[in-house]
């Protein structure tokens, strides 16, 4: 389907359950990539799991930590997956191999990390009650400034949608924008309660397109700004948030926010049961709430960045939300009418006449013009893609995994190696992806480790995804679910069983 036309045909937000992915392993979080084909889910036994989102099959498997995945993300190119896992440590994945670049080792837990939106050898960490740090790939790191006035260092940080500046908010409501290269103060301003009060920030989201971003706080209210008029107010500014939006009948305390991929629409999930709502951006309105399985407890929740779908995770499954799609083949007739009710034809007195003598000279001359060459070897870019200053194609962009077929009983001397090599042109890029993974030598690179010593750093806090656990077990099926950490034997690893099958 011509993806322009996905804003023409009525709402663009999900509707309805549209299925659940199963990792075999409990998940935790997941993300999707710049253009969404690809999905990848962090799990509780460390593992990332990366399904192709068109096929809704598993592509490859990375056994990367130990402990669960608390959070991941994508670099811009789609080769390398940024993960943090719950025993401080923070790794880069080749998506392609599996293999490890590099690995980051923190003295405190870790809440979230972030690639710089158009760097790949950048990126933040937002430790526990620490400030948030920005590192580059060589294991060099810089300390984003706290506001001078005030000693709160339970911050979150976010890089903005060009990565021009990072927006940093703590517990008592204060927001930092911040220079992204030479880190200065450029804006700042805080979130008030009423006349006086504060309140502190969890989480601060960016949308893809425009200049719009959301900011979620303790007082259950998501507020929207815009970026450029936060900027313009400076230091010490007072701007008046776009949108406040909250539900005002249960109160519900937001878990996970974010835009659509348009920015139209804002997705918040409930931190107390599967509910998703969304809000329409620009008029404030409450669209639509989505209702999970009752007793489930939300842990993430990501908008699809070109479809209206919506990935969200709990009880350690990835439940897919989207439009029902209904079959009309009459769309595909040229001049063709559906009618609600039997409608009398009115023939015209010239219609079935060999020479047409109403036709008018306009359209023969129209038929002749439209006799034109049409150009179908250039390939138009589709807006949807890209953000407002981009032009082109990234050419180095990873959309699909190759995958090799399995033979059950090969021949002797069958090499798959070989016949791809034969079989396929080097000009694709999945051949030769394929033929890389192929030819590369069995040696596996060594992953360059580093020590990021933070002054101040608590050591002795636990991350909150494993806390939680300890303290209610979570129940999937009506059956109690084994704790954090990789399975002993192959059998465990099948302990969650789906129990969506009723929906």
């Amino acid at each position: 389907m011509n993806l322009d036309l996905l804003e023409s045909f009525g709402q663009n937000y999900p509707e309805e359950f549209d299925g659940a992915l199963d990792c075999i392993s409990m998940a935790v979080t997941c993300t999707f990539n710049k253009r969404g084909t690809l999905l990848a889910v962090g799990c509780n036994d460390g593992r990332i799991v990366v399904w192709d989102f068109l096929t809704r099959g598993i592509a490859k498997i990375i056994s990367a930590h130990v402990h669960p995945v608390c959070s991941l993300c994508w670099s811009r190119s789609g080769h390398t997956i940024l993960s943090a896992s719950t025993d401080n440590t923070v790794a880069i994945w080749e998506v392609l191999t599996g293999e490890c670049n590099q690995r980051y080792r923190f003295p405190s837990p870790i809440l979230k990390v972030q690639f710089h939106p158009r760097k790949a050898d950048t990126f933040l960490v937002c430790p526990m009650r620490h400030a948030a740090v920005l590192v580059e790939l060589e294991g060099n790191h810089k300390l984003l400034p706290l506001d001078e006035d005030e000693s709160d260092l339970n911050i979150t940080a976010s890089f903005d949608r060009r990565g021009q500046y990072i927006y940093t908010g703590n517990g008592r409501g204060r927001i930092l924008v911040l220079d992204a290269t030479s880190l200065e103060v450029r804006a700042s301003f805080r979130i008030t309660q009423g006349t006086t009060s504060t309140t502190a920030v969890r989480s601060i989201d960016f949308a893809r397109r425009g200049d719009h971003f959301l900011v979620n706080s303790a007082d259950r209210i998501i507020r929207v700004y815009d970026a450029k008029e936060i900027l313009a107010c400076g230091k010490d500014g007072d701007p008046e948030p776009m949108q406040r939006l909250q539900d005002l009948v249960n109160k519900t305390t937001w878990k996970k926010c974010c835009f659509s991929g348009d920015g139209e629409y804002i997705c918040a999930g409930s931190a107390r049961q599967h509910a998703l709502y969304v809000w329409e951006r620009s008029i404030g309105n409450l669209v639509k709430i989505l209702h999970g399985t009752k007793g489930e407890l939300l842990l993430d929740v990501v908008w699809h960045p070109v479809r209206p779908i919506i990935a969200s995770v709990s009880s350690g499954v990835v439940s897919i939300w989207a439009q029902n799609q209904v079959e009309n083949w009459s769309a595909f007739a040229p001049d063709f009418k559906e009618l609600d009710e039997n409608v009398e034809y009115e023939e015209r007195e010239s219609e079935f006449d060999l020479a047409d003598e109403d036709k008018s000279i306009t359209q023969n001359e129209r038929e002749v013009e439209d006799d034109l060459e049409v150009d179908v070897t250039t390939v138009q870019p589709i807006s949807a893609y890209y953000s407002s200053d981009e032009e082109k194609d990234d050419e180095d962009i990873l959309l699909y995994l190759p995958i090799a077929p399995e033979v059950e009983e090969p021949e002797d001397g069958w090499n798959p190696s070989a016949e791809l090599e034969d079989g396929t042109t080097s000009g694709t890029k999945r051949s030769s992806h394929q033929d890389q993974k192929e030819n590369s030598s069995p040696k596996k690179k060594r992953t360059k480790s580093y020590e990021i010593s933070l002054a101040n750093a608590p050591t002795d806090e636990v991350h909150p995804l494993v806390s939680s656990k300890k303290d209610k077990p979570a129940v999937a099926g009506g059956k109690k679910v084994a704790g954090p950490g990789r399975p002993r034997n192959s059998d465990s690893g099948k302990r969650f069983e789906r129990s969506r099958s009723g929906k």
